[in-house]
């Protein structure tokens, strides 16, 4: 079994693994695109850090590059989700850190998703995107339920062995960032039923069901963003206060759960990128 996590803001640093290993990422590993050529979606964030986490072999992508190098809209999110299928995982858990939208969410709590609401602009959100560098036919993926059911068992599972507060749903708000959402923006949030929100949520999800890749998705909360009027509206001084805490407390539950997918999961056999989901005419 092989496991990739994408380490957010506070989780890039791999101190978990050992028999550490680099893996670049290869172009001409990718099929063919439209023009009869390998399909060029650029190069990810970073080469990916592979080794073994409690006797479970993974690969750890920081998105946002080396030093936090790539904002949440220059992030090359095709070309991370392409490195992570040439290391050949079967399913990816990946971290993100997030505000709170709910008095019941606290920061330093963590949300296991189930939900997703997209407010990005500015993110390739498929590749089928009908560019002849780009993989042929047009692709229309299944995303009522944009997590997988198979892993939020397990880490729901997991996380009730953790001495902090999981939250077993949540909707996630996604929005373009880089800025923070303004007072209003968080109230409109709260009101069409986000529970969190942040910034790199979209388009990681729906490209791993392009690539039919199980994918879960956990939400470290560092912040009550804008909407609580007795609090200052969040800046990036108090996301870096939980970071380190929360990292912490990643380890221990990726420590945790990894030894329960390895004895647990029963992950499908992968199917090639787009199969299932593409128009037949």
């Amino acid at each position: 079994m092989k496991i990739g996590i994408f380490g957010g803001t506070g989780l890039d640093d791999p101190e978990i693994m050992t028999k550490k290993r680099e893996l670049r990422f290869d172009r001409s590993k990718v099929q063919n695109g439209a023009n009869g050529k390998n399909a060029d979606y650029g190069l990810p964030s970073d080469s990916l850090t592979t080794g073994i986490v409690q006797g479970v072999e993974c690969g750890i992508l920081s998105r946002h590059g080396p030093g936090h190098s790539y904002s949440p809209s220059s992030v090359n999110y095709r070309a991370n989700l392409l490195l992570l299928d040439q290391f050949g995982c079967d399913a990816i858990i990946a971290t993100y850190s997030v505000g709170s939208l709910r008095e019941e969410i606290h920061p330093g709590h963590f949300v296991i998703m189930d939900q997703l609401i997209d407010r990005t602009q500015k993110r390739d959100l498929t590749y089928f995107d009908t560019k002849p560098s780009s993989w042929p036919g047009v692709c229309h993926v299944s995303f009522g339920e944009p997590y997988d059911k198979q892993l939020r068992r397990l880490l729901i599972e997991g996380g009730k062995e953790m001495d902090f507060p999981i939250h077993e749903t949540g909707t996630c708000i996604a929005i373009e960032g880089p800025r923070f959402s303004t007072r209003a923006e968080s109230l409109m949030y709260r009101q069409i039923g986000g529970h969190i929100i942040g910034m790199t949520q979209v388009p990681e999800a729906q490209l791993a069901r392009e690539l039919n890749i199980p994918f879960c998705a956990v939400g470290m909360v560092t912040d009550w963003d804008a909407w609580r009027g007795e609090d200052s509206p969040v800046t990036q001084a108090d996301v870096n206060k939980l970071l380190q805490s929360n990292k912490e407390k990643m380890i221990k539950f990726l420590k945790t759960v990894l030894p329960l997918l390895k004895s647990k999961a029963n992950f499908p056999v992968r199917k090639r990128p787009g199969e299932g989901h593409m128009l037949s005419v």
